[in-house]
């Protein structure tokens, strides 16, 4: 069965790529969800608009995220955590404070695009990655030093 994707979908294909998907599939899970719609010509010029509007809503936004990673590129954190004897932190900085702490700067950022491989458990200075958007990403220097 043919389908029109509305969504990127992990996998199968972008939004409005024309894939070719099994019918229990597409009947049990693309429709009723919403992520595609049978492939018929009507529905082709729909998806067409909507892909173009789609496109331009995306590069308004890959434009904003490309400026807020200038504004952020001079951006350094201090966090302030207690910590043991070698340096050690009694808990841990993870991807929230980094964001709060991006907050109290002024940088409105989702501590889901704030990406750690591993919580930071060590005094020091660490690189942390700020996804702002799929094709934009920064580093931000951490400073992790010890509370009075």
């Amino acid at each position: 069965m043919e389908v029109i994707l509305r969504e990127e979908v992990e996998k199968l294909g972008r939004r409005g790529d024309v894939v070719k998907v099994a019918p229990g599939y597409a009947r049990n899970f693309l429709l009723p969800k919403r992520l595609a719609v049978a492939a018929t010509d009507a529905n082709k010029k729909i998806v067409e608009q909507e892909k173009q509007a789609h496109l331009r809503r995306e590069a308004k936004e890959v434009a904003d995220a490309q400026e807020l990673a200038e504004l952020m590129s001079a951006v350094s954190v201090t966090i302030a955590q207690k910590a043991g004897e070698n340096d050690q932190l009694f808990g841990s900085v993870t991807a929230g404070d980094v964001a709060t702490a991006l907050e109290k700067l002024g940088y409105t950022v989702d501590r889901r695009k704030v990406h750690l491989e591993e919580p930071i458990k060590q005094l020091g200075d660490h690189k942390v990655t700020v996804r702002l958007h799929r094709d934009v990403s920064l580093e931000v220097p951490v400073h992790v030093v010890r509370e009075e």
